[in-house]
């Protein structure tokens, strides 16, 4: 077991890469409709009548149309509730996943295909290699009321609230920086963010995972470990943009920075 930051380094963006190019990451996803767009119920170039129906979506096809729910043909109607994702989708044809989607009240379809030409061209993630300075102690602060809601723009041009738990502050380049978190359900930290390479050797914006600081608030921020977001892969995401105050002033040149 290796214990060297560089090697660890190694192993996690080969993890990276792998993940991004299996048969149903990021890569795969082909197209996501909200139901909303079509009240007549028919997707592009996906079988079957797709309705909202209140808390849930309600599918309606025949067999001819070759869906199958659970592993089963579907002759009929069905209610659907959201996806975890699409490894745990419900609906299938042939080899694409068609994973139902909850966003604000709004639901949609997302209709994944290991077959899609993005993943059959991607050569890669373009990524700086492992350097120490990058990685450096912070402090997270949660915010006195818990939990505030920011409106941001998403990248599919629409606004959704991002929930924020905190701030994270730490010191860069020399520099006294904070970025404003949220916090995962196992208490890890999660930041959008941008910097001074975003949109020229980086990425528009970029994804940062700090583990689950400790009882004094500590954790460290690795921007070895920088991620680009979904939508960097696929442009049918909705990955938020970085909250206000989140754009750093530094240029980090480290983690990831495009796919090949």
């Amino acid at each position: 077991m290796t214990t060297d930051a560089s090697d660890e380094w190694k192993q996690w963006h080969a993890q990276r890469v792998a993940a991004v190019a299996a048969p149903y990451g990021p890569l795969a996803l082909t197209g996501t409709y909200w139901l909303e767009d079509h009240p007549e119920g028919q997707l592009p170039g996906v079988p079957g009548r797709w309705t909202a129906d209140g808390e849930a979506v309600l599918l309606t096809a025949a067999g001819t149309d070759g869906l199958t729910v659970d592993g089963r043909p579907l002759d009929g109607e069905v209610r659907l509730t959201a996806d975890p994702g699409p490894a745990g989708s419900r609906v299938v044809h042939g080899e694409r996943h068609l994973v139902v989607l909850v966003r604000e009240g709004s639901w949609g379809v997302r209709d994944f295909d290991p077959a899609a030409g993005a993943r059959r061209a991607f050569a890669g993630i373009a990524a700086t290699p492992h350097d120490p300075r990058w990685s450096v102690p912070g402090r997270f602060t949660p915010y006195d009321t818990g939990r505030r809601s920011v409106r941001v723009p998403n990248a599919d041009g629409r606004e959704r609230g991002l929930g924020l738990g905190g701030e994270l502050a730490f010191a860069l380049e020399g520099r006294e920086l904070t970025l404003q978190v949220s916090v995962e359900e196992d208490g890890s930290l999660w930041a959008v963010f941008a910097d001074a390479t975003s949109g020229s050797t980086s990425y528009r914006f970029r994804f940062l995972r700090p583990a689950a600081p400790d009882a004094e608030g500590r954790t460290t921020v690795d921007f070895n470990r920088a991620l680009l977001p979904p939508c960097a892969f696929a442009d049918h995401f909705v990955c938020p943009f970085p909250p206000p105050g989140n754009t750093l002033e530094v240029r980090v040149e480290a983690g990831e920075r495009e796919p090949r």
